[in-house]
């Protein structure tokens, strides 16, 4: 920075015009680009120096990068540099956004305004010291002349830009001055749109919730009865054989589900068989079929992995492959990369292109198509089965319930027990027994 800054040798200032206010030490993009690529043999070290605060944009505040061109900069007041490792106080940062307030007459940002909100509830014992210290530091701010003015607005913003970054943007001090990783790491922002992913409304989950339930309503066993029967509670396989995985006359439900998403269509292999024919008609059978070779790979076994992975890199991403398939060039350099190494998921970012080409253009057309409408034209509607003096979905009529073999065995066990232990029989007791039981009433009365 000093060398930067040297009069001499360092990077050209001069005064420039930003509106209508003269900026005097005023310096271009492009003009220190050039210095550091000189000095240094490296470009991307300006935009280090920006993110970390030592210089500071005159125009775009948000963006803390430096752009190769005409964009005013100046090197930040060394009072303000990081390496004076000053504690960031939430009380001096409420005392900007005071100032801040009172200027914009309480028109802030969004995260400004939020971030004024919460301090003023967090530090509410002192706030009337925070707003003092706010008009003291305005009313001084207001005698200097207006480029002075301007500069330090555009320090102290500058700052705490660093110190203090807008929601969904990364800080180069997230992790002190000794970071290595660059702040627009490709990671980093998939990460924050992860963690920002569910923040979303509970009306807009619960509408979701009960949109979803309305639609999957009837095909749920649990809410609603098997047709014809649940083959659990029936002994009946009509059910299982009417909604076999290959069946050539599906049901009306199943054919339904095929229009709630893509999803559904190819989680069906009935629906994909039907979706195949279709695009074999509108020749592009090469996308579901490449869609299908990575299903094959990602879940099958580890000793074939790299045998597929060459058969699907030669059939349909090669120049002149027979199925060749259609994918932009930086997702085609992504997989090609990949496949030098190749893993179950190398193909991942391919399979995605051509499962959101198919889902967007041709997914409508099929469901358009007279192909679906012969197929929901010919699908069944299997009928109830009747069950006399049942009713609800889950009733079935009592059965006798069978003895398991084990009691009977333990019987037969125990009937052979009391015959040994009774001894030899007496062949005329259980003669007269027997006369006795099939003696007329009358006669036993008598006797």
């Amino acid at each position: 920075m000093l060398e930067m800054q040297d009069p001499a040798s360092g990077v050209k200032s001069q005064t420039q015009r930003l509106v209508i206010t003269t900026i005097p030490h005023a310096l271009s993009g492009e003009d220190i680009v050039a210095w550091i690529a000189s000095r240094f043999k490296i470009d991307a070290f300006g935009t280090v120096m920006v993110a970390f605060g030592y210089i500071y944009p005159l125009q775009d505040h948000k963006r803390l990068i430096l752009k190769p061109d005409a964009s005013l900069y100046r090197f930040q007041t060394p009072y303000f540099w990081p390496a004076q490792q000053w504690p960031v106080e939430d009380t001096d940062y409420a005392i900007y956004l005071a100032k801040r307030n009172i200027r914009k007459k309480g028109v802030l940002e969004l995260h400004e305004q939020e971030q004024y909100n919460n301090l003023h509830k967090w530090l509410n014992h002192k706030w009337d010291f925070i707003v003092m210290q706010a008009k003291e530091q305005y009313r001084a701010g207001k005698e200097r002349k207006k480029p002075d003015r301007v500069v330090f607005d555009c320090q102290e913003r500058a700052y705490w830009v660093v110190h203090r970054p807008p929601p969904a943007t990364v800080s180069a001090m997230e992790q002190g001055m000794l970071r290595l990783v660059d702040p627009n790491e490709e990671e980093i922002i998939f990460t924050q749109q992860c963690i920002m992913r569910p923040r979303v409304k509970s009306s807009v989950s619960i509408g979701a919730l009960v949109k979803y339930t309305t639609t999957y309503k009837q095909h749920d066993p649990f809410l609603a009865p098997c047709l014809p029967s649940s083959p659990w509670l029936t002994d009946d396989a009509t059910y299982w054989t009417l909604n076999m995985p290959n069946v050539e006359v599906p049901t009306k439900m199943r054919v339904e589900r095929w229009t709630f998403s893509f999803g559904e269509l190819l989680s069906d292999p009935r629906g994909r068989d039907d979706f195949r024919l279709f695009l074999k008609k509108e020749f592009s059978g090469e996308n579901l079929a490449f869609w299908e070779s990575c299903e094959d790979l990602k879940w099958g076994t580890a000793a074939t992995m790299n045998e597929k992975a060459q058969h699907i890199y030669k059939t349909f991403l090669a120049r002149g492959a027979p199925r060749w398939i259609n994918i932009d060039g930086k997702t085609m350099e992504v997989t090609v990369k990949g496949l030098k190494h190749p893993h179950r998921y190398v193909l991942d970012a391919a399979q995605t292109h051509i499962f959101m080409l198919m889902k967007k253009d041709s997914y409508g057309r099929y469901l358009k198509s007279p192909v679906f409408k012969e197929t929901q034209k010919r699908a069944v509607a299997p009928d109830a089965h009747k069950r006399n003096g049942f009713c609800g979905p889950l009733t079935h009529p009592p059965r006798r319930p069978s003895l398991s073999p084990i009691v009977l065995r333990q019987q037969e066990e125990e009937q052979r027990a009391k015959m040994a232990a009774s001894g030899p029989v007496d062949i005329t007791q259980v003669m007269s027994k027997l006369e006795k039981r099939n003696m007329p009433q009358g006669e036993k009365l008598k006797k």
